[in-house]
């Protein structure tokens, strides 16, 4: 039976007061052994306070993350802000040899309003294609999206992406989204690439969605013109274009934090996430491997 401090302190002057024993007190009391001694040697100490309810203290938890790890992750995340907690969680992990699981990264990083969250909803697409490709330069992604620069309206970037590495291989920011857009697009990853300068037993593949640009007559020419071929995914499945639209997203959580009003600064911040992107930020789908290290080392081997 749970007994209130004052009702500890009545039991306390009648075994005081009391002509017999403590024991034979409360024996005829009917009170625990405990309570009483408990409650004596509480009451000697503190005085009426201590008899008072203590709150339980709770061990620490077996799997609790150390400070000094603690620290150097916050470290870490203020040194490279650009990463997410799964990023940051495997990145300490890779270098320090302890592992840390997301959440316990992402609770730290919330308790310390290290964590922003873009305030917009990107659709999730697939992580698989259904039919993965085998080597560099086999099959390019391309698509659009779309920023509003302050006071000039909106911007569009084309982009095109190589579906077996991930690399970046050319972006352009346009003012609209035509077939012209798409084929100066295509321009710069021809030239970029040299794959007009070898000969090649197939033509890289071209990717893309439905839309008008893409549909267009202009286009199909263009592509006939240089020995490509078009894939187009199937309407309202934007999953086929999965790494694409991944590559929006990872790029927006970065650049849509800030806000730009020239063309120029957005272009400037673009091309800054784009050399990360290739050249720094490691991807779980290519193990741990950075896009410019995956077209190395598939360009290695298809050399032997």
């Amino acid at each position: 039976m749970r007994y209130s401090a004052s009702e500890k302190y009545e039991i306390i002057q009648l075994v005081w007061r009391s002509d017999l024993s403590v024991r034979k007190t409360r024996a005829h009391l009917d009170i625990h052994r405990s309570t009483v001694y408990n409650g004596l040697q509480r009451y000697r100490d503190e005085g009426v306070d201590g008899l008072n309810d203590m709150k339980p203290v709770t061990d620490s938890a077996w799997n609790k993350i150390p400070a000094m790890h603690r620290t150097a992750i916050i470290d870490l995340a203020l040194a490279e802000p650009q990463l997410s907690p799964r990023e940051l969680a495997v990145t300490y992990a890779d270098d320090q040899s302890y592992l840390v699981s997301e959440s316990s990264v992402y609770r730290m990083l919330k308790a310390l309003d290290l964590i922003t969250s873009p305030a917009y909803i990107l659709m999730q697409a697939s992580d698989k294609f259904q039919q993965p490709t085998l080597r560099v330069n086999e099959m390019w992604q391309t698509d659009f999206t779309y920023f509003k620069i302050i006071g000039w309206g909106w911007n569009y970037l084309s982009t095109v992406l190589d579906d077996y590495s991930r690399f970046i291989v050319a972006w352009r920011l346009c003012t609209s989204m035509s077939a012209q857009d798409v084929s100066n697009t295509l321009d710069d990853v021809r030239a970029f690439t040299g794959i007009d300068q070898v000969k090649v037993k197939h033509k890289p593949r071209l990717l893309s969605d439905n839309g008008p640009c893409y549909i267009a007559g202009e286009l199909s020419e263009y592509l006939a013109e240089h020995g490509m071929t078009h894939t187009r995914g199937r309407p309202y499945h934007p999953q086929t274009q999965g790494k694409i639209e991944r590559w929006h997203r990872s790029m927006k959580n970065q650049i849509l934090l800030e806000n730009y009003y020239l063309p120029g600064e957005l272009k400037a911040a673009l091309g800054q996430f784009v050399s990360y992107y290739n050249t720094e930020r490691r991807h779980q789908s290519l193990d741990r491997r950075t896009p410019d290290s995956a077209c190395s080392q598939s360009a290695a081997r298809l050399a032997a």
